[in-house]
């Protein structure tokens, strides 16, 4: 879909039919129809919503030419795979809001439609479905890390520090704190025992999701920051005379803007320039390859 591969984890189906238990109750006395195919198409109609808001986060950026592997579907919702990071706090604003912009239009869309249709089962399903996409889509604005909140927090943070890692670091403890008080407010909202159950199961797994995508997110900002220590100036050989045929770089380059340059035109050993032209030594990919590793302590 848009030129990107839609895979479907295992995973979508016991969440589906979790919901389906979740959400068949409230049907049970509205309508002839079973309240489980009720509850069965609001929950397709819901992982619908879902794709069309990982399919915001692929056209913007797609605008930014970024590379975008996939979009998959799985237990907790959906996950837009983009190739590299962004390259400017606007680009990640843009990119992380796109997906919760989107399931609120869906909101609104549905809420229309439904007060349009009068009070029926099926005005009181799409109704369903426009609640469920605001809880979406502010749930997913929450500045905590993996949520596109916490990506728009953390775009926020690095123009306003110009420093990327700070972003990060702040939005995944956000992301940690959010975990813990999913399952603290399961635990306070005790009811029914068959209500509690399900709903226990789906706070432990959305809690489970934050905590490991936050950790994801810390050990991430622990790689950008030895990243961003990278210094072709600081790594290259000075004095030395590059190889016949040596691709050039810049001497000036520096953290994720050195490897991109590197990555374009793989080779063992670079030529390094000054701003006039004149050769200021040697760049081997093995001394970038020791300096990122003797950064990690």
């Amino acid at each position: 879909m848009a030129g990107v591969d839609v895979l479907i984890k295992p995973s979508l189906l016991v969440m589906g039919a979790a919901l389906v238990l979740l959400f068949a109750p409230r049907w049970e006395d509205r309508s002839d129809t079973s309240p489980y195919v009720l509850a069965t198409v609001f929950v397709v109609a819901l992982y619908i919503s879902v794709l069309v808001h990982e399919i915001a986060h692929v056209l913007a950026a797609r605008a930014y030419r970024m590379n975008v592997d996939s979009v998959t579907l799985h237990l907790l919702g959906g996950e837009t795979v983009i190739e590299g990071e962004s390259r400017t706090p606007g680009q990640e604003l843009v990119t992380s809001i796109v997906g919760p912009l989107a399931s609120l239009a869906i909101a609104l869309g549905a809420f229309a439609v439904s007060d349009s249709m009068g009070f029926n089962t099926t005005s009181d399903v799409i109704w369903s479905i426009a609640w469920v996409n605001l809880i979406v889509a502010g749930f997913n604005m929450l500045p905590g890390l993996p949520l596109d909140g916490g990506r728009v927090f953390r775009a926020i943070i690095w123009k306003v520090t110009g420093n990327e890692e700070t972003g990060v670091r702040i939005a995944a403890w956000i992301g940690r704190f959010a975990a813990v008080a999913v399952v603290v407010v399961a635990l306070l909202s005790i009811g029914d025992v068959r209500d509690t159950t399900v709903n226990l199961l789906i706070a432990a797994l959305v809690a489970w999701f934050l905590w490991e995508g936050a950790t994801d997110a810390l050990r991430h900002a622990g790689r950008t920051a030895r990243i961003n220590l990278l210094a072709a100036r600081e790594i290259g050989f000075a004095g030395a005379t590059p190889p016949p045929g040596a691709e050039v770089l810049s001497v000036d380059l520096r953290g994720a803007d050195l490897l991109r340059a590197m990555a374009a035109h793989p080779a063992e050993a670079y030529a390094l320039m000054e701003p006039d032209g004149s050769v200021y030594g040697v760049l081997t990919s093995r001394a970038v390859d020791d300096a990122y590793r003797s950064s990690r302590t």
